[in-house]
């Protein structure tokens, strides 16, 4: 069968703020298979790839991963386009997902959604963060392999390469570009200030008790309507969002 989709997560142990967050456990159960028991409810999804790097701390990911039945691919810690773009260049896939691991709770049923809004609409790129209406934690891009190729050989700044799609969205018609053909998967309601991902241990808390209230296997909106109904949106207020990226622009600033 020809492989359509194929969805990366990236994954690794090094963090600055959190070392060893995809690890951390609640109830006995690691963040990083939390993650992927979800991506692999995706219906739309042809192939998981988890892209880590080559150093050796991440070799707990590889293990792991390929011992929850998952392909694994490592490469560049910093150039991560380069990861993305060799994980699936012998796979040549029409279209790529990128997810990433530190959102344990990660909706397959909004992952499929954003996946068949590109598809419908034929367009380049799709991402339900063009405008961030979508709590942080519930972050879909999809876009299509031949623009991975062209940022692969195009994009030249480091924050660029880091972080895998700055370069496609800012070329893109949404945000004034020309390149890339591109559409927001539309959020109803602003639900911005919810954070359901783990960069801090503030965020681990919260992930850590929703889940032994709720359980793993709920909606995007279900745990945000409880997060919200029982005012928990305190436990990690004013943790800035894409605080890595901005970090990246930073450094390229100064060289």
């Amino acid at each position: 069968m020809e492989i359509k989709t194929v969805l990366i997560t990236q994954a690794r142990t090094g963090s600055t703020r959190l070392p060893g967050k995809v690890l951390m456990e609640v109830n006995q159960t690691p963040l990083l298979k939390i993650h992927l028991d979800r991506l692999k409810k995706s219906k739309r999804v042809n192939k998981i790839i988890v892209a880590t790097t080559n150093n050796v701390e991440d070799d707990i990911i590889e293990k792991l991963s390929m011992k929850w039945g998952h392909e694994v691919f490592r490469g560049s810690e910093n150039d991560v386009l380069d990861r993305f773009y060799q994980a699936v260049k012998n796979i040549n896939p029409s279209w790529v997902v990128r997810i990433t691991s530190d959102c344990p709770l990660i909706d397959p049923k909004l992952i499929d959604e954003v996946i068949e809004y590109s598809q419908i609409n034929n367009i380049d790129y799709c991402s339900n963060t063009l405008v961030e209406n979508f709590p942080d934690g519930q972050d879909v891009e999809v876009f299509r392999f031949s623009v991975l190729e062209y940022a692969w050989e195009n994009a030249l700044k480091k924050s660029d390469r880091e972080h895998v799609t700055p370069f496609i969205r800012k070329n893109c018609d949404y945000m004034g570009g020309k390149m890339f053909k591109s559409m927001n998967y539309p959020c109803e309601f602003d639900f911005n200030a919810v954070r359901i991902t783990v960069d801090e241990q503030r965020d681990f808390d919260l992930i850590q008790y929703i889940i032994k209230q709720l359980g793993r296997d709920k909606s995007w909106k279900e745990y945000v309507d409880y997060i919200i109904q029982n005012d928990l949106t305190k436990i990690n207020d004013k943790i800035i969002r894409n605080k890595g990226y901005i970090k990246s622009l930073k450094n390229d600033i100064n060289g």
